[in-house]
């Protein structure tokens, strides 16, 4: 039991609402034109739900292998970093969860394009394929784009444009440009959570030599790029808003910029990076929140 317990904290369940806000978003667009499939949403969800678990063991074990995680670390200690999961256990997790979501991400391809636009079917295997990569490539090995501050570009790009638009597209099979747009916003808000755990991480991965955006930006260079972020998402999600209005419904996810306004003069009149770490939680969950809220103001 312990030890199912070690692999279920190593899941980190608690960013798992944040990894299918796009999802949700990308799917409820889609259904508001008339496009809909229980199916693709299903294998969607999972396959973005393995992908963020693969992430997070793949974050446990590359930082727990270059001494990342260590006793200077803010946040709650990591598996490997706690030793109730061994290097090579880890490994194996990685390479079975890669396993598992690949095969997803082709059932989820097959579902959408079947045996038709061979074409599109070889995009978005790419893409399947380009997202584990991207997910382990984080912390692990030489040349891990985590520790060279590339990492918010990465989950702008995987958690957002991909995870809005190409959910969107798994359905339509079609083109809609003004879809970058809340995936953008979204893609936003998920480099946010990063560098907000960052921003707490920040003065011991700069002794461990872990580079982040944090890092090289300093303290108040991270809070003015978090201000961006968060007031960037609400722009755009209010852009958004006023191309596709219709009535009051279609606003209704207004109400999680309360959260998220906030939650961003918290972080601006923080002086405690401890403090910062729960607000990991408000942003993951008003991130969700506002999607959802989305999803019922466009469908309902």
């Amino acid at each position: 039991m312990r030890k199912i317990n070690s692999w279920v904290n190593a899941a980190r369940l608690r960013t798992l609402p944040l990894s299918i806000s796009g999802i949700l978003v990308g799917s409820t667009i889609a259904a508001q034109q008339g496009y809909f499939s229980l199916g693709i949403f299903s294998l969607a969800l999972a396959t973005t739900l393995g992908l963020q678990v693969l992430s997070n063991f793949a974050n446990d074990y590359g930082d727990g292998v270059k001494g990342t995680d260590n006793d200077e670390r803010i946040g709650p200690q990591r598996a490997i970093q706690s030793g109730l999961i061994s290097h090579a256990e880890m490994k194996r997790g990685i390479i079975l969860t890669s396993i598992i979501t690949f095969i997803l991400a082709i059932c989820l391809i097959y579902a959408s394009f079947d045996s038709e636009d061979f074409m599109y079917s070889l995009i978005f295997i790419g893409l399947g394929v380009a997202s584990i990569v991207a997910a382990i490539k984080y912390t692990v090995g030489n040349s891990a784009y985590g520790y060279r501050g590339l990492g918010d570009i990465f989950v702008f790009i995987f958690f957002g444009i991909v995870a809005v638009f190409g959910s969107f597209f798994l359905y339509v099979n079609d083109f809609d440009w003004a879809v970058l747009i809340p995936a953008a916003a979204i893609g936003l808000l998920s480099a946010g959570v990063l560098n907000l755990n960052n921003m707490r991480d920040r003065v011991p991965d700069e002794r461990s030599g872990k580079i982040t955006l944090a890092v090289k930006l300093g303290e108040k260079g991270a809070k003015t790029y978090h201000y961006f972020l968060i007031i960037g998402a609400i722009f755009l999600m209010t852009i958004y808003s006023a191309l596709i209005f219709e009535g009051w419904d279609d606003i209704i996810f207004y109400i999680a910029f309360i959260p998220l306004i906030l939650h961003l003069k918290r972080v601006m009149q923080n002086e405690s990076p401890a403090l910062l770490d729960p607000e990991l939680k408000v942003l993951a969950l008003s991130t969700f929140g506002m999607s959802l809220l989305f999803a019922v103001g466009q469908i309902f």
